[in-house]
């Protein structure tokens, strides 16, 4: 599974940005697919994810103002980003997950908030 993400860019504080991603090569055993994203000087940490049986998850300093969303025709997942703030900086890598915790990810996109 290849993964390519796209989107980031630098918005101003109150902002919104969409990332997307797309997916290719054998998608059929992909259970879920998820964005991650890693601050300046910090760990990767999980903010979004969505299963094939429609579950969601998401970080709490994100719940309300991100939304991920999924287009399977196209094999592609996307994060709407809205009221960005300084904090929400990092660069957001996209996963596809399948069984037996196996996990794939895409080169990462940057998102910079900032007046």
């Amino acid at each position: 599974v290849q993964l390519v993400e796209s989107g980031g860019g630098l918005v101003q504080p109150g902002g919104s940005l969409r990332l997307s991603c797309a997916a290719s090569g054998n998608t059929a055993s992909v259970i879920a697919m998820a964005w991650y994203r890693r601050p300046p000087g910090k760990q990767r940490v999980l903010v979004a994810k969505t299963s094939n049986d429609g579950v969601t998850y998401y970080a709490d300093s994100v719940k309300g103002r991100f939304t991920i969303s999924r287009d399977g025709a196209k094999n592609t997942v996307y994060l709407q980003m809205n009221s960005l703030q300084p904090g929400d900086t990092a660069v957001y890598y996209c996963n596809a997950e399948e069984p037996a915790d196996l996990n794939y990810w895409g080169r990462g996109t940057q998102v910079t908030v900032s007046p």
